[in-house]
């Protein structure tokens, strides 16, 4: 674990997250730090937040909240392919500011990692692309068991910007029965 953390990791739970989480949504949803290599901007009103939890998050198949003692403080999802595709699931999450370098998302993709594969049982493959600059999610990814594939140059634009991304993958193969 980096960094000096006083956080019981086995306090760190996955759960669904809803409207009644809006305040503790809102801690890291307004938190400028938290999407600089996300597609989303810091959002500005609750109400548009709920809207966001509304349209995006309670109809998304598998997205959780990341919790400590229950109380949100980031999420994490899955979002499944199809086609040819289906075999392969696409792994993000978000994490407030003030509780990166913990292990908190270490301990949340383990939990993800654990359980996804048993959940969808027609998923073989786990990956994520990660900004090339964003090396704590990479540190994140390879202690949880993630193999590094390779950078995609020039692959991804983020707020108007061309970005390399690191492509890294799970297999279901590669998990703990």
């Amino acid at each position: 674990m980096e960094g000096s953390s006083d956080i019981d990791l086995s306090k760190i739970s996955l759960r669904p997250l809803g409207l009644a989480d809006i305040d503790d949504f809102m801690v890291w949803g307004t938190d400028e730090k938290v999407p600089i290599f996300c597609t989303w901007e810091p959002y500005a009103t609750k109400e548009e937040a709920l809207n966001y939890i509304k349209e995006k998050i309670l109809p998304h198949p598998w997205f959780r909240a990341i919790c400590l003692d229950n109380r949100p403080i980031g999420a994490i999802l899955v979002t499944s392919n199809s086609g040819g595709d289906r075999c392969r699931g696409e792994l993000g999450y978000v994490l407030g500011s003030k509780y990166w370098g913990k292990g908190i998302a270490t301990q949340a993709v383990k939990l993800v990692a654990d359980t996804i594969f048993k959940e969808w049982t027609h998923l073989e493959r786990l990956e994520a692309f990660v900004d090339a600059d964003n090396v704590g999610s990479q540190r994140v990814l390879e202690k949880s068991g993630f193999l590094r594939e390779g950078v995609l140059r020039k692959f991804f634009i983020l707020k108007g910007r061309t970005r390399d991304m690191v492509i890294f993958s799970l297999l279901s193969t590669e998990c703990q029965a």
